[in-house]
């Protein structure tokens, strides 16, 4: 009995000691806590159903930059420019020299980078006119960095469009064209260029609107989009999601120059038409009729005593042009044509510009508030690019 007494007095020695000594021995040491699971929420699961959907999508995406990226090409151009001696410069001396090394007599290379896609092996190439126009030399680099010295082929400042030629090569990977007719908002859309040199740089987004017109002159509806595209993606393609080319690059909207998620693309199924007019011919044929328009306001509308602001109001119209030769006369408003609903001068140059060269067309027209109905035949536009 007294060993066993002995015993438990020895025992609660020991868990006093333990006790003030563990602090010790252990602070060096921090607990874990088990992870924290929400009440009725199950911890996460490994292979759930909408992982294998992001891990689809981001294949999808990578096959689409291996098997397009080959198609892609960079486009260096160079040009020689004099320079011009300013008198009031104070850095040149009277023989015309600068002090800071620049000689005003001499010459200098300007330089710039645009994007393209190849069009098949015999070494054609799409890009954009402003990417290439104006400019001596034209250099073609491929992904694998094998470099083309290229050809101008033909042009069109109207599309912004643009043809070169590169000799055949077995490295010519040519692009798949799609159809921008069924494009879509909200379809995926992929851009693959060289933004600010860095080549085949490959951004994603979505289609933000189709047919976006009354941008420009072109008369074209343009693809929107917010997938990146900054200085030097113009020429370059923009893809759906099985890398089918649906729009050719061309301008963004921005206040600082950059990206801001608001870019054009030329619809692909209008670039078709061209390309092998400038195959044969170089340029383009546009149809034309002859007119200037302004906005038909309020308050024109009621000094011409129509019922409402709606037409195109002709404001010029050029000696011996179709308009001249239908009888059209400035303050004349053109309400339709083909019956087709004129709601203002941007709605009858799209739909001339869309026309066949030679083409009769009916105008539904107002003058001095009297319905008139006028033909024309519409031809080709006299007025060079350049």
């Amino acid at each position: 009995m007294k060993n066993k007494f002995s015993l438990y007095v020895f025992g609660g020695i020991c868990l006093l000691v333990g006790t003030f000594l563990s602090p010790i021995f252990f602070s060096g040491y921090k607990k874990i806590d088990p992870p924290i699971v929400a009440e009725n929420q199950s911890p996460p699961v490994k292979d759930s159903p909408s992982k294998a959907q992001a891990v689809s999508l981001e294949n999808a995406f990578q096959d689409v930059f291996d098997s397009v990226s080959p198609s892609v090409v960079s486009i260096a151009t160079e040009k020689t420019v004099k320079l011009r001696m300013n008198p009031m410069d104070p850095f040149y001396d009277h023989y015309g020299f600068s002090q800071r090394g620049q000689n005003p007599g001499g010459e200098q290379k300007q330089r710039g980078l645009g994007s393209g896609v190849i069009l098949n092996s015999d070494g054609y190439i799409l890009t954009n006119d402003h990417v290439v126009a104006k400019w001596d030399k034209l250099t073609v680099r491929l992904k694998n960095k094998k470099t083309f010295e290229a050809k101008l082929i033909g042009t069109d400042e109207t599309l912004d469009l643009a043809l070169l030629k590169i000799s055949p090569s077995p490295d010519l990977k040519p692009v798949v064209l799609g159809d921008s007719n069924k494009v879509k908002v909200g379809n995926w859309s992929i851009a693959i260029g060289a933004p600010h040199g860095f080549e085949h740089s490959f951004t994603v987004g979505v289609v933000s609107a189709i047919a976006r017109s009354k941008i420009d002159q072109s008369g074209l509806g343009y693809i929107q989009t917010d997938a990146a595209i900054n200085q030097g993606n113009s020429g370059g393609p923009l893809l759906n999601i099985h890398g089918e080319v649906i729009g050719i690059n061309r301008m963004i909207v921005s206040p600082s120059g950059g990206s801001i998620g608001i870019g054009f693309a030329i619809p692909v199924n209008e670039a078709r038409k061209i390309i092998e007019e400038l195959k044969s011919t170089g340029k383009v044929k546009h149809p034309w009729i002859g007119i200037g328009f302004n906005p038909l306001t309020e308050e024109k509308a009621k000094e011409l005593k129509l019922n409402e602001a709606k037409g195109a109001l002709i404001t010029k119209v050029f000696d011996g042009s179709p308009a001249d030769k239908a009888g059209l006369k400035i303050d004349d408003v053109i309400v339709a044509a083909d019956k087709n609903e004129i709601e203002a001068g941007e709605d009858l140059k799209d739909y001339i510009l869309n026309t066949p060269i030679g083409k009769k067309i009916e105008l539904k027209v107002i003058r001095k508030a009297s319905q008139i109905n006028l033909t024309l035949i519409t031809a080709e536009n006299p007025n060079k690019p350049r």
